[in-house]
């Protein structure tokens, strides 16, 4: 089925498009913020820990950091570890991925997982799939168990694996769909808020050279796992495009891009060309 752009997904609440805009666009703390806090965060009641919370959040802490979880689709995502906060243009492309597919993947990549909410909102879609997910930092592992757990989905078809991208992949497996928001901010170009340069792991953020170094890798090295029929999802900036279509097309992909809820191209759609 072809992916139409038109498609909008909401937030499951208020305080996620709040997190953002302060995340990108909001140079200072709003007060909409302290009152998502206290009413996510604390039950309402002001507490000794509240105004601690608050000050770490006036001093630039993200609000999802500070409540300890984020909605993703319908599912409910622990930062404990503090991984990169899900956003809400990947959580637009991954919920239209997974629902216009034109197949039941069995066996599923969530690559560069972070806090492994993609690989989780993709088991949560399948759950009689095998969803492997691959994060380079080891402190997230426990992180992307808790998110499989806690959001009832069965860790018996899940597996967690360290290393560099596709390094410890068990036993050269191939996929019917890998899913990546790899770090793909070019620093020549950023446009990151200081708070989020100063918060979340720039390991998760930043890509090297025009942001293409694992974009690069990704592209490359993935037709050795996938299957005949694969799909490899990648996010990215709307800059890149051109770069992410000629690497795919000399290793044997078709490309297709897509703009998120804001009519920013902001994902590309590879696939294995017969």
């Amino acid at each position: 089925m072809p992916l139409s752009p038109t498609v909008k997904h909401k937030p499951v609440h208020k305080w996620v498009d709040i997190t953002l805009k302060s995340m990108f666009t909001m140079p200072t703390m709003d007060a909409r913020e302290e009152k998502w806090l206290l009413e996510e965060g604390f039950n309402g009641v002001e507490n000794s820990e509240y105004f601690v919370a608050r000050e770490k959040l006036r001093s630039g802490e993200p609000l999802a950091y500070l409540i300890g979880t984020m909605p993703f689709g319908p599912l409910t995502i622990a930062l404990a570890s503090k991984p990169l906060i899900p956003r809400v243009e990947t959580e637009f492309w991954v919920t239209k991925v997974l629902h216009e597919l034109p197949f039941v993947p069995e066996k599923i990549l969530d690559l560069c997982a972070g806090s492994g909410c993609i690989g989780t909102l993709a088991l949560h879609t399948f759950p009689s799939a095998h969803v492997d997910f691959a994060e380079l930092d080891e402190s997230h592992h426990e992180t992307i168990r808790e998110n499989i757990v806690r959001n009832n989905l069965p860790l018996k078809n899940t597996s967690i694996n360290g290393g560099d991208l596709f390094e410890h992949i068990q036993g050269g497996a191939t996929y019917d769909l890998i899913l990546t928001n790899p770090p793909y901010i070019d620093p020549a170009l950023d446009r990151t808020q200081t708070e989020v340069k100063m918060h979340e792991p720039h390991l998760a953020l930043y890509g090297g050279a025009k942001g293409m170094e694992i974009i690069a890798r990704i592209i490359r090295e993935a037709p050795r796992h996938l299957a005949e029929h694969g799909i490899l999802v990648i996010e990215h900036e709307p800059e890149q495009c051109e770069a992410v279509a000629k690497l795919a097309m000399v290793n044997g992909f078709s490309v297709t891009h897509y703009p998120d809820q804001y009519g920013v191209l902001r994902y590309t759609i590879l696939k294995r060309l017969s």
